[in-house]
């Protein structure tokens, strides 16, 4: 499938694009909304986080599992939902800590797009799902792709901020070369296990102070 994605990433994940497992996730989803299944993020979405952060830009990666399965809420940026969408508990949580960590206000959108832009790649292991069917998609192949993308980061680049939430995010770590980008742990956000070591994580802060040692600009994490 032709896939309209960032040229910078277009360049850096090229053959990918081509390999049969691609192919099959193209025709997968394909075959599932000629049967009517709803797909969430709209299919411009899909590649949303690898347009809002080109890969030269991205000094942060924030990974999420698979997006949102509520009408209007997935968007292609991990934890993200669009202006004037009600928070999901996840992200509420995040705000909070937000709150404690750096004094953030608590935002009255869940909008990320401006921390996209900013170098905080907001990427899912999964790209897509099926509407109300969580993990629907967890093994049509997106997984490989999305090992790939946090791989071809590890190789190509250095001085990375990795978050890792929860148990899911965490077992991505030996994708990363640990010698050459920072590797942050923590539980995951979600009102299940946010008060077993995500809260008091001060991961924004603690991403700050890294990438002003490697010499990038923080993130403004402020939001409307």
């Amino acid at each position: 499938m032709d896939v309209k994605i960032d040229p910078s990433w277009k360049e850096a994940l090229h053959s990918e694009f081509s390999k049969p497992y691609f192919q099959q996730i193209a025709a997968h989803l394909k075959t599932e909304k000629a049967t009517g299944a709803i797909i969430y993020p709209p299919g411009p979405l899909i590649f949303n986080a690898f347009d809002k952060t080109p890969f030269n830009k991205v000094k942060v990666v924030l990974l999420g599992q698979d997006p949102y399965h509520g009408k209007g809420q997935a968007m292609g940026l991990s934890f993200s939902v669009p202006d004037g969408v009600k928070l999901p508990p996840s992200l509420q949580n995040i705000f909070e800590e937000l709150h404690n960590d750096i004094g953030m206000p608590i935002p009255h959108t869940g909008n990320l797009t401006k921390w996209a832009e900013q170098g905080v790649f907001l990427l899912n292991a999964i790209l897509t799902v099926r509407a109300k069917e969580p993990a629907s998609h967890q093994k049509i192949g997106w997984q490989q792709f999305t090992d790939r993308v946090i791989q071809t980061l590890s190789d190509e680049k250095e001085g990375i901020v990795f978050l890792l939430w929860g148990k899911f995010a965490q077992e991505k770590q030996v994708l990363i070369d640990a010698t050459k980008h920072h590797i942050l742990k923590a539980a995951h956000p979600s009102p299940y296990s946010a008060d077993k070591g995500f809260f008091g994580c001060r991961h924004f802060s603690k991403t700050n102070n890294l990438l002003v040692k490697e010499g990038k600009d923080p993130i403004d994490w402020s939001l409307p």
